[in-house]
């Protein structure tokens, strides 16, 4: 019965990680916790799982659609990477629950921003950056026609991913929704575009933190089996939904699970 219920849960969990480019982690860690009474370390271990699964699940479908802009994938995660070793070595130092209350704070206030943002603000410049790398790119829109977008404030971009990286680090969290956030205000690239990259990137990172937990032994078969199976399902859904799906209404999903993720980090900084 227990693994019925992972089941359904995480394929929920894998059409809106897909869908916003988040990880289903960000859901299957809360359920699993709260609603099972599972212990966090395993949980923890779960979601770096479903991850994995949901960038696999959703990776394939979005390269296929020509929605993941890989050339900048690569450039970003190379900001990703260094953030989190840094984040790693001054964890010990810092005291989080504080950076909870401004981390929570500074998302629902972005999620704010993004209500009141009636579409997607595409830049009309190609930053210097962009045009040495070739990171411009195009999408086939919901009528199949090709969109083409530049790409803008690529340093911004890499110094914005680095943050990301310290803070999925020090908070434990998944950096997907701070990826997503990057993209999407700094580079100014299309709602579609940034959560396909961002899926395809969080793959990557997570993949190294799931070594570490396999070596300690958290991940339980019985929990992240059902967890990862109904993640491939969910995200290869959600990936067939978004390229139909109207980047409005992806936009005002992200804004719903930006505000109650930012409740939860503020709730936990209380604590």
């Amino acid at each position: 019965m227990l693994s019925l219920l992972l089941l359904v849960i995480s394929i929920s969990a894998g059409f809106l990680g897909s869908l916003l480019g988040l990880g289903g982690g960000i859901i299957v860690v809360p359920v699993l916790t709260l609603f099972f009474g599972i212990d966090i370390r395993y949980a923890v271990a779960a979601s770096l799982i479903s991850i994995i699964a949901t960038s696999s699940g959703a990776a394939a479908g979005f390269l296929k659609d020509h929605l993941t802009n890989v050339r900048l994938a690569v450039l970003l995660e190379l900001g990703t990477v260094g953030g989190a070793i840094t984040g790693f070595l001054i964890s010990s130092h810092i005291n989080s629950s504080w950076l909870f209350l401004l981390f929570g704070g500074f998302l629902f206030f972005s999620a704010i921003m993004m209500f009141r943002k009636k579409g997607d603000a595409r830049s009309e410049i190609d930053h210097p950056w962009s045009q040495k790398l070739k990171l411009a790119g195009s999408y086939p829109n919901e009528k199949g026609e090709l969109t083409f977008y530049k790409v803008a404030q690529v340093p911004l971009g890499l110094i914005s991913m680095y943050f990301a990286g310290i803070l999925s680090a020090l908070l434990g969290i998944g950096s997907g929704i701070f990826k997503v956030m990057a993209m999407d205000g700094a580079m100014k690239l299309p709602m579609k575009v940034s959560s396909a990259t961002s899926n395809f990137m969080i793959g990557v990172t997570a993949s190294a933190s799931a070594g570490a937990y396999l070596m300690k032994g958290d991940i339980r078969p019985e929990i992240a089996s059902p967890v990862a199976l109904g993640i491939i399902v969910g995200s290869w859904i959600g990936a067939k939904v978004m390229t139909r799906m109207p980047a409005a209404h992806i936009r005002k999903i992200f804004v719903v699970v930006l505000m109650v993720i930012s409740l939860q980090m503020m709730m936990r900084g209380l604590k």
